[in-house]
């Protein structure tokens, strides 16, 4: 599980990269994630999620139960150490996998925003342009 989850987040980070610089790949990556967010796409994103928000909690319930484990016995057993451990990376990586997630999605949001005021932008400057010749 751990080693899914950090190619996880590394694929998101790589993710991120792309979207971050102008490239040709960052287009190929936006028009991706536009139809990922219709259809079917965005029904599997939202299972995929919901599955690694239960195992987010279960992981965290994990961990609680070890903690009141050793608390109650009054010393830490190895073997609920190196298992406490293992659930915190597990929790620490799935948080981090929500996060890159969310930064995703916001970054492709404004991204696009951005397309769309840059072409307005353009299309105003063309409709002055014409204005202005008609009225000399």
């Amino acid at each position: 599980m751990i080693q899914l989850l950090f190619t996880l987040v590394l694929a998101e980070m790589a993710l991120i990269m792309t979207l971050l610089f102008r490239t040709p790949l960052r287009k190929l990556v936006i028009m991706g994630l536009d139809q990922l967010k219709q259809g079917m796409g965005s029904l599997v994103a939202k299972s995929v999620a919901g599955t690694m928000a239960v195992v987010f909690v279960s992981s965290i319930y994990s961990v609680m139960k070890i903690q009141k484990r050793s608390a109650d016995a009054g010393i830490i057993n190895p073997t609920d150490q190196v298992l406490m451990a293992y659930r915190q990376l597990e929790v620490c990586l799935i948080g981090f996998f929500f996060f890159l997630a969310l930064m995703i999605d916001r970054l492709q949001y404004y991204i696009r925003e951005l397309q769309h005021l840059r072409t307005s932008l353009e299309m105003t400057k063309k409709l002055i342009e014409i204005w202005i010749g008609i009225h000399i």
